[in-house]
């Protein structure tokens, strides 16, 4: 008998506290676990790290919780889309670290794989190398780039099983997969809630050993 991971989505979001580092699926708002974020902004919780792929826009997704000033750090590949991380940014009032896309889902990847870091030629010769350590092979610099993990993540699944399977929706799976295994606590927003046996074995992409806790977002 598998065990039910629902739970209510007040008790989801009062998991995470001030000062936590978060991850949050999604790729300008596309896959962001829309319930789960309102919730958070609803409830307050601050100076929070936030690893995102983007800061969204202004009124969608993780762009509402920078607009709110909940977020004390932004590790992010792109800011955009949402002038408030800019202006916040240039103001000293949040932390950003931009990097670039491929290694940001690498260093997620690594937390996630229990990894050490990882080498990568892409940013050498840039401000991206800035306090990193660089490795010569072969006559290429690499940079060492560490994993990063989180205490808990937010993502979002189209269809999720009582036990935490989860099956995407097109590029909506973006992030989420890889964030689903990087950090302690692993929170779904399942668009829909199936029975265990359900779900197509081979269309399941997270299995439910890394899930922690399922909200039944409905439809998003």
């Amino acid at each position: 008998m598998h065990m039910n991971k629902e739970i209510d989505i007040n008790k989801a979001v009062d998991l995470i506290e001030d000062g936590m580092t978060i991850m949050v699926g999604g790729f300008l708002g596309c896959g962001n676990p829309h319930r789960l974020i309102d919730k958070l902004v609803e409830k307050g919780t601050k100076d929070l790290t936030l690893i995102c792929n983007d800061s969204s826009f202004p009124d969608f997704g993780v762009g509402k919780l920078i607009v709110n000033k909940q977020i004390k750090k932004l590790i992010a590949s792109h800011v955009g889309t949402n002038p408030e991380t800019g202006r916040q940014m240039n103001a000293g009032e949040m932390e950003v670290i931009l990097v670039p896309q491929g290694t940001l889902a690498e260093q997620v990847r690594a937390g996630g794989a229990g990894l050490g870091g990882f080498l990568t030629p892409t940013g050498v010769g840039t401000v991206v190398e800035e306090g990193k350590q660089k490795i010569e092979i072969k006559g290429i610099e690499y940079l060492l780039e560490l994993p990063l993990k989180a205490d808990v993540a937010l993502i979002a699944g189209e269809a999720v099983d009582t036990y935490g399977n989860i099956v995407y929706f097109g590029a909506t799976r973006n992030f989420n997969e890889l964030m689903a295994t990087a950090a302690d606590i692993v929170i779904v927003e399942a668009e829909e809630v199936k029975q265990v046996g359900e779900l197509d074995a081979n269309d399941v992409v997270t299995p439910g050993i890394f899930v922690t806790y399922i909200v039944n977002g409905g439809a998003i």
